[in-house]
């Protein structure tokens, strides 16, 4: 299979037509069979309930080359597990966890061309999404929803390198108590667009959330989820029942427990105790894991000893173990790994 030509080392972290992409259409209470299709537009209605009342879930998964030539997919039965999550809190139809692995498998497999080779740091990025199509005015779920997967390559999140990153404390809550922060929909990340363009014009990387309810408690960033180095090497992460439950951090938990044999611990994690860990990071699909290494609590500076210049001892070795099990240069748990 010969690769498309495209400069994979200088590729940014963005959108790339593919040749393919899967649909599927809930209808009269059923899903149908599902199919390949060429055309990457969608039709609809003006007043489709996805436009008018933000009914969309969606999940991210990557497509690696190992080095060994194969291509893989990491894990993808628990996105499955996180999209039937999704869909039931947003009143839309379950769609089946096997189909939604197999349609994964389908879709890389029909864009092969498109997955980067081995060793140039870049990967192809697969978007799994469902949405209700039909019109809506009233305030309620739609009756007809399309499932879809599309897929594009995309560039290493860093380029030269994970640098550590400052973050702030925000003034914004990212979810609300009793909310939907568990679930991946569409209106969660809509709502945090506010606070990341506030925070980027004020010179910070990314959002620190807080609880909603009490606001002394770590939660999440917009997009992925914290973990934390103590100074004696334990890894610890926050707990809630708002925090989005991230598969990348449910992953780098069992590599730092079964692989790197460190104590590990998921419970709340309070503010006021950010100062005394020695390395912090966020975890998730698009960098697996990028290092924090300032965090500013309204004018107050929390630093890391892991300092500004490079990511941590602990964190660093936490990336390099996930991503060789990704990339086959560590032989992965059973179930991790799924060939196309």
């Amino acid at each position: 299979m010969e690769k498309k030509n495209i400069d994979w080392s200088n590729l940014d972290f963005g959108y790339i037509e593919t040749d393919k992409r899967y649909v599927s259409t809930w209808k009269d209470g059923a899903w149908d069979e599902g199919r390949l299709i060429g055309d990457s537009m969608i039709t609809m209605s003006e007043c489709a309930c996805v436009l008018q009342y933000a009914q969309t879930i969606f999940e991210g998964i990557k497509a690696y080359e190992t080095v060994d030539g194969r291509i893989v997919t990491f894990r993808p039965d628990l996105n499955a597990e996180r999209f039937a999550s999704s869909a039931e809190r947003m009143e839309m139809p379950v769609f089946p966890r096997d189909r939604f692995v197999d349609s994964i498998k389908k879709v890389v497999k029909a864009n092969a061309a498109y997955v980067p080779p081995y060793g140039t740091g870049a990967t192809l990025y697969v978007r799994p999404y469902m949405f209700g199509i039909n019109p809506v005015i009233g305030v309620k779920p739609a009756t007809e929803f399309q499932y879809r997967v599309f897929t594009t390559p995309v560039g290493p999140y860093f380029k030269g390198g994970a640098k550590p990153i400052t973050i702030r404390v925000s003034d914004f809550d990212r979810a609300a108590p009793h909310g939907t922060g568990h679930i991946k929909a569409g209106l969660n990340y809509a709502m945090s667009l506010h606070a990341i363009v506030d925070a980027h014009n004020q010179g910070y990387d990314e959002n620190m959330y807080l609880d909603p309810q009490t606001r002394t408690k770590v939660e999440e960033t917009g997009g992925a989820n914290f973990l934390f180095v103590t100074k004696d090497n334990k890894i610890v992460t926050p707990k809630s029942n708002s925090i989005l439950p991230s598969v990348t951090r449910r992953s780098l938990m069992h590599v730092a427990e079964h692989y790197l044999g460190l104590e590990v611990e998921e419970r709340e994690v309070y503010l006021d105790e950010v100062k005394d860990f020695a390395e912090c990071g966020l975890c998730g699909t698009a960098a697996v894991i990028s290092p924090v290494g300032k965090v500013v609590d309204h004018g107050k500076e929390i630093c890391f000893p892991s300092g500004m210049e490079e990511m941590g001892p602990t964190i660093t070795k936490l990336r390099e173990t996930l991503t060789g099990i990704q990339m086959g240069t560590i032989e992965a748990p059973d179930g991790w790994i799924v060939e196309i």
